[in-house]
């Protein structure tokens, strides 16, 4: 089953309804679904503090101590596995990866991440820290493609609108990023200029802010002359705040887009469909895991170098990466950087597949996104398993 949305995942009209999904992985593999504590229907004990798994750690031993023992009880160790997250869940799974090999000797077949974070520090903007500047560019530019905000000659594909920003993130921009107000004044005219070439952004608003585009900004600013702000999550999705003159959106129009139709498809799906019967609110978002415990030290959570250990241990760990082209919490170039950046011997770049859809954080709302991204799934479990 699967949440029934217009074909590119727009919201319907209560109250909203479950359909048949034919894109399900239920004929390539099982499916074992976990709530960590505090989220879905999984609670603390009596006795324990919900807030001592709200870490980077304890979340990490609790959900692979459960991976550990549902192996166990059901006989799956001889059995293929894979771990499947989204969004912090692939932070998740890359910390799992190495759990899992080191604390039980559970060696897993691939991991598939779904808008993919493991490094935070790409995703972090906080004075000092230029790297989400760069990185969050492209997505900026397909944000404004689909919009219509670029220019004729780069609104005509979107293809090489995304690659001459890939060019210039990594490259002019970055470097002058890097020189702050050493810029020459003429320099950073012309930054400003490039960057509202690929934004939609006016050349004057991008100077005021020093040529560092925020991400919240953005979503607020790119289509503030109709009154309307982009999605944080799918920035296809346009919202509107009570003015039009802030410096943030509001809200997120593509989380709000999701949130009345998963919430009700669920809930209905566990008891009418599965017989689950329970009065604990299933927390779809639980706003009592904050503050969550990133990391045990001042620095920024990065789950890659576990991630590389796993494939090096076991060299035949593979490794699919599912990246939308409209996902503002996630964008594709920061991905594609934390693996680049990976270390990865040679020998095992083979292993890890990148895809990419022309929809946002949750790509598989967007019908057609679904379909390919169902083709490259189970691809990537046959290859993983024949190996």
């Amino acid at each position: 089953r699967r949440a029934a949305m217009d074909e590119i995942g727009g919201l319907p009209p209560p109250p909203y309804q479950l359909t048949a999904n034919p894109h399900s992985l239920l004929d390539e593999t099982d499916l074992v679904f976990i709530d960590p504590v505090s989220t879905g229907f999984s609670r603390a004990v009596p006795g324990e503090k919900p807030r001592d798994f709200h870490t980077f750690k304890r979340d990490i031993e609790t959900v692979g101590d459960f991976i550990r023992l549902y192996t166990t009880r059901y006989l799956r160790w001889p059995s293929p596995k894979f771990l499947i997250g989204e969004s912090y869940g692939t932070t998740r799974a890359a910390g799992l990866s190495g759990y899992l090999q080191d604390r039980h000797g559970l060696f897993l077949n691939g991991i598939m991440l779904i808008s993919s974070i493991l490094d935070f520090q790409t995703a972090s903007f906080t004075p000092g820290n230029d790297l989400p500047y760069a990185l969050f560019l492209p997505t900026y530019t397909a944000t404004a493609w689909y919009h219509k905000r670029l220019s004729t000659r780069l609104q005509t594909n979107l293809r090489i609108a995304l690659r001459e920003a890939e060019d210039f993130a990594q490259g002019e921009y970055a470097s002058a990023l890097m020189r702050g107000s050493a810029l020459p004044v003429e320099e950073r005219a012309r930054i400003a200029g490039r960057l509202a070439e690929l934004t939609g952004l006016s050349a004057e608003w991008i100077d005021r802010a020093n040529l560092q585009i925020e991400i919240h900004r953005f979503c607020k600013e790119l289509l503030r002359d109709q009154r309307r702000t982009v999605g944080r999550l799918d920035s296809r999705f346009t919202g509107i705040d009570s003015d039009a003159a802030g410096e943030t959106h509001e809200y997120d129009p593509s989380l709000t887009n999701i949130m009345g139709p998963y919430t009700a498809g669920f809930n209905d799906y566990v008891r009418r469909e599965l017989k689950f019967e329970s009065d604990l609110p299933y927390e779809i978002l639980n706003p009592r895991v904050w503050p969550w415990k990133y990391s045990e030290d001042n620095r920024y959570l990065n789950v890659s170098e576990t991630l590389r250990k796993a494939m090096t241990v076991n060299p035949h760990l593979k490794v699919l990466v599912a990246n939308g082209y409209y996902d503002l919490a996630t964008p594709y170039l920061a991905t594609e950087r934390t693996f680049n950046h990976l270390g990865l011997d040679p020998s095992l770049q083979g292993n890890v597949t990148m895809r990419y859809y022309e929809a946002g954080h949750m790509m598989y709302i967007h019908v057609p996104s679904l379909a390919a991204q169902k083709a490259d799934l189970a691809a990537f479990v046959r290859s993983a398993v024949s190996a």
